[in-house]
């Protein structure tokens, strides 16, 4: 008897040190990954902007309201280069000022940043999901301005963390919320990680 209740008790210290162990390995391994996920998706996030950028440069200020037609603008647009001869600030300056006019390829300037322009639209860790994008034209201050807003929400990249339970171990995370840059409101390419 004394046998079988000494192996009851040997078990269940057992069980109570995996417990143990396994609620303080989850909080830090949901830091670990959520960190890890995270940052994957701020870094195309990142380079979708500078993608956005690039088509405003070359479609004079407009935003691409579909991934489709970001990556058609960008493998057959040209960037404008603008080269001023003379100096328009200098008082002294006697001579007529010229401006010099050339076109370089956008895929030029893409390929050499090593961006995969079919890949943009995908959200790392989203098994095949794409991140949303709007774009558009708003008065904002009795100004017509052109707006972008390109996100996800949180739960679609964060795989088996996606659950509100793991708010616990952090309580700014809400899962449902987007992680995004720009704004359909206001003339605004910030990120909301950047606050």
């Amino acid at each position: 008897m004394k046998l079988v209740i000494n192996l009851v008790l040997f078990a269940l210290i057992g069980l109570i040190g995996y417990l143990l162990v396994y609620s303080i390995q989850e909080p830090i391994k949901f830091k670990a990954e959520k960190d890890r996920r995270q940052n994957a998706v701020v870094d195309k996030l990142l380079t979708i902007r500078k993608m956005q950028e690039f088509y405003r440069d070359i479609k004079d200020g407009a935003f691409a309201p579909t991934f489709d037609s970001l990556a058609y603008v960008l493998r057959n647009g040209d960037f404008r280069n603008i080269k001023v001869i003379g100096d328009p600030d200098d008082p002294n300056f006697q001579g007529e000022i010229t401006y010099d006019t050339s076109y370089i390829p956008a895929i030029d300037t893409i390929e050499a940043l090593g961006i995969n322009l079919d890949s943009l639209a995908y959200v790392p860790y989203g098994e095949g999901a794409r991140f949303e994008i709007q774009a558009d034209t708003l008065t904002y201050q009795s100004t017509l301005v052109n707006v972008v807003q390109v996100g996800v929400p949180i739960k679609t990249f964060m795989g088996q963390y996606g659950d509100p339970k793991y708010a616990r171990y952090d309580n700014s995370y809400k899962p449902n919320n987007l992680i995004k840059f720009g704004d359909m409101t206001k003339p605004n390419l910030a990120g909301n990680w950047e606050r």
